[in-house]
C-alpha cells in the first residue's frame, strides 16, 4: 500500500493535470468563437484556431529560409556565402575552400578578375599607400592608408557596447570609424579609432533649439584630435529622399542629450538640409563646416538624378577649386544598415555598379579627381566587392553590414524594433549582455585584417604590388551573350579636364 504522502501528491498531480487541460480546453473555445465571429481575417474565420498558425510558420519562414532550406548563395540582402566570409575572417579562421567555386559566373554582371601571368611575388608587394584628404583646402588635413573603413552607424542605432567594439577593434586595425548622423558619443571616443563626425539633415550633436547648425558645438566636436573628417550627409542607400528615423524606444535619455532632442519621443530627420537648396549652396555650406573646423569636409548621397554633378563641379571652378568637397562618398541604393519602407529599399535611387564609375568618370572629366577623393558605400563586404571598387577609381570603401556581421549580427532583420538577438541594435540591457566588448572589437580588428590582406591578394594576382594600384583594365564584366568585356572598355576613363 502506498504511503498516504505520495497518494496524496498524486492526487494533487491529477487535479492539476485535469485543471490545466480544462484550462487549455476553455482557451481553444474562447479562441474559436473570437475567430469564428470575427470579421477582420478570412482564413481564422473560415478555419478557427488552426488558422493562426498561418502567422506563426510567417514569423518563423525567414529564420527556416536562412539556415534550413536556403542555397549558399541564394539569400537577400546577403547570403550565407558572403556571410560566412565575415564571420570566419573575423574569428581569424581560414577563409580557404575545398573543390571548387559554388559561384555562378555566368549571370550578366559578374565580375572576374584578370590574374596576370607573371603576378607579383610576395618580396615585390608593398605597403597599402597612404591618401591625404584636405591638403590644398585646411589647416588640418588627414591621411591614411587605410582601404577599408566603419560606415555609418548611429548611436542609438547602435547599442553602446555594439559603438565601443567598433571604436577599440577599428583602432586596433588602423580604420576609421564613421559616427552616423546621431551626434559624438563618448563611447565613439573610447576606443582610440579615428572618427569621422556625420551630420545629417537634423544636425544631431551639433543643432540648436531651432534644428539649425550650432557653430559653437560644432566647433567642440572638431576639437577632439580623433575627429579627422566631417560628412555631411545629404542622403543614405536604405532611404534616399527621407530622413532618418529612430522609434521611441530607442530614444532613451542618454541618447536624447547627445542628440539634443527630447527623450522617449520618436526622432525623425527632415528628408533634405533645408538651408541646401541647390550645388552652391551645398558648397556654402561645406567650406563654411571646413571654416569652423578646420577639417576635411565632404558629402555623403546616394545618386538617382546626376545632372546637378555637372552643376557642382562647374560651380567649383567658377569659385576656386579650394572650395571643392574633400571627398565623395556614393552609397548605393540596395546599401543601408538602417530600417525604411519598402517602396524606397526597393526602388529609389541608382546601385554602386554604375553610380560609381560615374561620378568617377565626372570628377575625371572635370580635371578634380587628384582634389575630391571617392569612397564607395553600399553591400561591399568581401575582397572582391573592394576590389572592384578600387578598380573603378574609389580610393575607400566603407562598409557598415559587414562590420555588424563581425560583431555577431545574424541577419535577423530587427534592427528597427529593440528586439536585435545578439545585442547588436538594441538597447534592451538583458539582450546586450551577449554583446562582450572585448571579443567583438578583436573580431572587427580581424576582419578588417583579413580584408586588407586578401584584397592584396586579388592586387597581386593582377600583377600590381599594391591595391590601389587595381585599375579598370585588371577586371572584366560578364554581358548579356556570356562573353566578358573588360571594364575599361564598358566604362571608359575620360580624358582629365576633358569636360571643363
Amino acid at each position: 500500500m502506498l504511503p498516504e504522502i505520495v497518494v496524496d501528491t498524486l492526487v494533487i498531480l491529477a487535479s492539476l493535470f485535469v485543471f490545466f487541460v480544462g484550462l487549455a480546453a476553455l482557451v481553444l473555445v474562447v479562441l474559436y468563437v473570437i475567430d469564428r465571429t470575427q470579421t477582420t481575417h478570412a482564413i481564422r474565420r473560415n478555419y478557427p484556431v488552426i488558422g493562426r498558425m498561418r502567422y506563426v510558420l510567417e514569423d518563423l519562414g525567414k529564420f527556416l529560409r536562412q539556415y534550413m532550406f536556403a542555397a549558399d548563395r541564394e539569400e537577400m540582402p546577403f547570403n550565407r556565402a558572403q556571410r560566412s566570409y565575415v564571420y570566419q575572417a573575423a574569428k581569424n579562421l581560414s577563409t580557404t575552400r575545398g573543390f571548387g567555386s559554388t559561384r555562378d559566373i555566368r549571370p550578366a554582371g559578374t565580375v572576374l578578375f584578370v590574374n596576370c601571368p607573371f603576378p607579383t611575388l610576395e618580396r615585390d608587394a608593398v605597403e597599402t599607400s597612404p591618401v591625404t584628404l584636405g591638403a590644398e583646402s585646411c589647416p588640418r588635413p588627414y591621411s591614411t592608408a587605410s582601404i577599408f573603413n566603419a560606415s555609418a552607424m548611429s548611436y542609438g542605432a547602435l547599442s553602446t557596447p555594439a559603438v565601443r567594439a567598433l571604436s577599440r577593434g577599428c583602432a586596433k586595425a588602423g580604420s576609421w570609424l564613421n559616427t552616423g548622423e546621431g551626434g559624438l558619443a563618448p563611447w565613439h571616443l573610447e576606443g582610440g579609432a579615428d572618427l569621422v563626425f556625420q551630420i545629417g539633415t537634423a544636425k544631431y550633436g551639433v543643432r540648436d533649439a531651432q534644428g539649425r547648425l550650432d557653430a559653437e558645438r560644432l566647433r567642440e566636436v572638431a576639437a577632439h584630435d580623433q575627429v579627422k573628417m566631417i560628412e555631411l550627409k545629404l542622403s543614405q542607400g536604405a532611404k534616399p529622399g527621407k530622413g532618418g528615423i529612430l522609434p521611441a524606444v530607442k530614444v532613451t535619455e542618454e541618447i536624447a542629450r547627445i542628440r539634443g532632442i527630447p527623450p522617449h519621443e520618436a526622432s525623425i530627420s527632415p528628408n533634405r538640409h533645408p538651408e541646401i537648396d541647390n550645388a552652391d549652396e551645398l558648397l556654402d555650406m561645406i567650406n563654411r563646416i571646413r571654416d569652423i573646423t578646420g577639417r576635411p569636409v565632404g558629402f555623403k548621397c546616394v545618386v538617382g538624378a546626376y545632372g546637378w554633378f555637372e552643376d557642382l563641379f562647374e560651380a567649383i571652378h567658377r569659385r576656386g577649386t579650394g572650395s571643392a568637397p574633400d571627398f565623395i562618398t556614393i552609397d548605393s541604393c540596395d546599401g543601408g544598415s538602417g530600417a525604411a519602407p519598402m517602396s524606397l529599399l526597393d526602388y529609389v535611387g541608382l546601385p554602386l555598379r554604375e553610380s560609381l564609375p560615374m561620378v568617377v568618370d565626372l570628377v575625371t572629366g572635370y580635371g578634380l579627381r587628384d582634389r575630391i577623393r571617392i569612397i564607395a558605400s553600399g553591400k561591399l563586404i568581401n575582397p572582391a566587392d573592394v576590389a572592384w571598387a578600387l578598380c573603378m577609381g574609389a580610393d575607400f570603401v566603407n562598409s557598415a553590414r559587414g562590420f555588424m556581421f563581425a560583431l555577431g549580427c545574424i541577419q535577423a532583420m530587427q534592427c528597427h524594433l529593440n528586439t536585435c538577438p545578439t545585442g547588436v541594435t538594441t538597447h534592451n540591457p538583458r539582450l546586450q549582455r551577449g554583446l562582450v566588448v572585448a571579443d567583438k572589437a578583436e573580431r572587427v580588428a580581424n576582419y578588417v585584417r583579413h580584408m586588407h590582406k586578401e584584397v592584396g591578394v586579388i592586387a597581386h594576382s593582377c600583377g600590381v604590388p599594391e591595391p590601389r594600384r587595381l585599375r579598370r583594365m585588371h577586371a572584366r564584366v560578364v554581358g548579356p551573350d556570356g562573353r566578358s568585356r573588360s571594364l575599361d572598355e564598358v566604362h571608359p576613363l575620360p580624358v582629365p579636364g576633358s569636360l571643363l
